[in-house]
């Protein structure tokens, strides 16, 4: 899994190949939220994220314009539209299609763009029975008062 600082100089490295120069300034938290809030930034690699995988907690914090995590202050009322409509949808492959739909508007409107995505999985023994992983986060499983050990 890649650090931030290989994160920052994969960013650096990609926008040399589009003739973007400039200095990787790699900072503690306190001073990038301080520089992030002054916005004191040409261009910033913010790390954010929740443990569940789930628009609500990664769309919704991120760009709806009610967001004080919304450090770009980006604001699309047809985005917000969306996200409280994919929020309040119980089927889930219609939820998935309004997400792609945020997706796309996102992209169109080049809003604070995801340049790096950590992959997480579960894994476990053959003997350990009655486990059942979450379908949308590996964090939130944690509690296995019905599983037990086979061997």
């Amino acid at each position: 899994m890649p650090t931030y600082r290989d994160a920052a100089v994969i960013l650096a490295d990609q926008l040399k190949k589009i003739y973007i120069a400039g200095e990787l300034d790699i900072l503690e938290t306190p001073q990038w939220y301080a520089r992030l809030a002054r916005k004191d930034y040409t261009i910033g690699l913010n790390v954010t994220g929740v443990s569940v995988d789930d628009p609500d907690g990664n769309l919704v914090e991120n760009y709806s314009c009610k967001s004080e995590r919304n450090y770009t202050q980006y604001c699309n009322a047809d985005v917000d539209r969306l996200l409280s409509a994919q929020s309040r949808e119980l089927d889930r492959e219609q939820r998935k299609k309004i997400v792609w739909e945020i997706e796309r508007l996102l992209v169109d409107d080049a809003a604070r763009p995801i340049i790096i995505s950590g992959v997480a999985a579960n894994c476990w023994q053959p003997y350990v029975r009655n486990y059942t992983p979450h379908d949308n986060s590996q964090y939130n499983t944690l509690r296995f008062e019905e599983v037990w050990l086979d061997k």
